[in-house]
């Protein structure tokens, strides 16, 4: 933005919606004490060890004693504590690696021992699953936030000829979801890893289109906070891992 700012593409006044860097900087001060915060991701990730090395920085910005580690690396020690490849026990670790699979793992159950402390919290394992879309709606119907949502095998909650969704539970960036119009055609679908998951269905609602993208707001949480947006944009229906990330200005 200041680059586009200086070479006149963009207003000198612009601004944009984005104070993710001091957040994290400023919450990484709040949770710092006397344990290394270990940073770990998996092996032959260039994209998850960048993202994992920016937060590891801010983390340092905050003061805080950092440690980096592959995920495959993590040993099991004595009490069944995690170890890092000296054999010191981790306290405490952010991990770009999904719950589910942790929890799947053969030493899923040790995190119930809570010996280490992880971040994000295990609780938030309950957001990523999209099993809460139907127990929302169920809740509150009808809420304008939210979509009607019903579980495979469940009475659909939209009306005959209303199009829908098809959502395995714990799909990212677009994996394996697929769009039924209200004959249950396919308009719209995507591969994935996620084929054999129990799925949820939810009424479809297109995003805005705007030229040929159709285009996907996200915002960033920080200490339970919004503290930046971004947009994705994609020529078909389906927001996915390889949709545009565009950058933004606010202007007035």
């Amino acid at each position: 933005m200041e680059d586009a700012r200086r070479q006149g593409v963009i207003p000198r006044d612009a601004d944009q919606y984005n104070a993710i860097q001091e957040k994290l900087i400023a919450r990484f001060g709040e949770i710092k004490n006397a344990h290394p915060l270990y940073f770990c991701c998996c092996k032959d990730t260039d994209e998850d060890r960048g993202t994992v090395l920016y937060l590891e920085d801010c983390a340092q910005q905050a003061g805080l004693d950092t440690r980096f580690l592959y995920i495959e690396d993590i040993g099991l020690g004595v009490g069944g504590v995690m170890t890092d490849l000296g054999d010191n026990v981790i306290r405490q670790a952010f991990k770009l690696y999904p719950l589910e699979w942790m929890m799947r793992d053969e030493n899923g159950p040790l995190l119930r021992k809570r010996h280490l402390q992880w971040i994000e919290p295990l609780w938030k394992s309950i957001l990523s699953n999209k099993g809460l879309l139907p127990l929302l709606w169920r809740f509150f119907p009808q809420h304008p936030n939210l979509l009607p949502a019903w579980f495979d095998g469940e009475k659909p909650q939209i009306g005959p000829g209303d199009s829908y969704v098809k959502k395995p539970l714990f799909s990212r960036e677009g994996g394996n979801i697929t769009i039924f119009d209200g004959q249950h055609n396919i308009i719209d679908s995507e591969g994935g890893d996620y084929a054999n998951e129990p799925v949820i269905y939810q009424a479809f609602q297109p995003l805005p289109r705007f030229g040929d993208s159709y285009t996907l707001i996200g915002s960033w949480i920080v200490d339970d906070e919004a503290v930046g947006m971004g947009i994705r944009e994609d020529c078909t229906l389906i927001t996915k891992d390889t949709s545009r990330f565009v950058p933004h200005y606010i202007a007035g």
